[in-house]
């Protein structure tokens, strides 16, 4: 674990990002909230465009909680079964589906705490979709920031709770909208986990990590 950054190199480091990537976008493909809440619980354990290439025939047909409790779960079984834990994925989105329907009018909530008690739904997961949706700038911790955070030391920590902490307390204000999802983008394509691009990255200067690649 690298030590804790100053405030000042931190602020240095998102100013980059924001110059390179003013507006990033998450990769998970979705029309409106309910679709990118299941994209996002359907992403536990498996890759954005393995998703997306399961949901680009799924929602055009399923795009509402309504929709998906009418195909059932034979149904969406059958369009995610090349997602990892498909099995249990399409049982968690048809109890969410359904409590949606009956508890919510359909109406996917934007509270955490809603949205955690959920059916599969997890902080990591509610906090993506506060994010994305409803522009709250909360910070979903995935392995590619969990990693970044603790190589950089923009936020080190030993779980993802510390991690979450470390981003919410040490980026600043300006910078914490788009956080999450520059740091997954920097994790998913430069500081990869096996032989971190170094080399290419436009923070190699700033950042703690001692076993920089060439």
């Amino acid at each position: 674990m690298a030590r804790q950054l100053d405030y000042h190199t931190i602020r240095e480091i998102f100013t980059r990002f924001h110059a390179a990537e003013p507006e990033p976008k998450g990769e998970l493909e979705h029309v409106n909230a309910f679709t990118l809440l299941v994209a996002v619980a359907l992403s536990a354990q498996a890759t954005d465009a393995g998703v997306n290439k399961a949901t680009r025939r799924l929602f055009p047909i399923a795009d509402t909680p309504e929709k998906m409790l009418a195909l059932g779960e034979e149904g969406l079984t059958e369009h995610i079964k090349t997602i990892g834990l498909f099995r249990q994925k399409a049982k968690n989105v048809m109890k969410l589906s359904r409590i949606l329907h009956e508890e919510y009018g359909g109406v996917v909530p934007n509270s955490r705490a809603a949205l955690q008690s959920l059916p599969g739904v997890g902080r990591k997961t509610a906090n993506v979709v506060l994010n994305m949706w409803w522009h709250y700038p909360a910070q979903a911790v995935d392995t590619h920031i969990f990693r970044f955070g603790n190589r950089s030391g923009v936020a080190p920590g030993k779980t993802v709770d510390h991690v979450e902490r470390a981003i919410e307390d040490n980026i600043p204000a300006d910078f914490q909208l788009h956080a999450h999802h520059w740091m997954i983008l920097h994790g998913r394509y430069t500081c990869v986990a096996r032989k971190p691009k170094c080399g290419a990255c436009l923070i190699r200067d700033l950042c703690q990590f001692e076993d920089k690649t060439p």
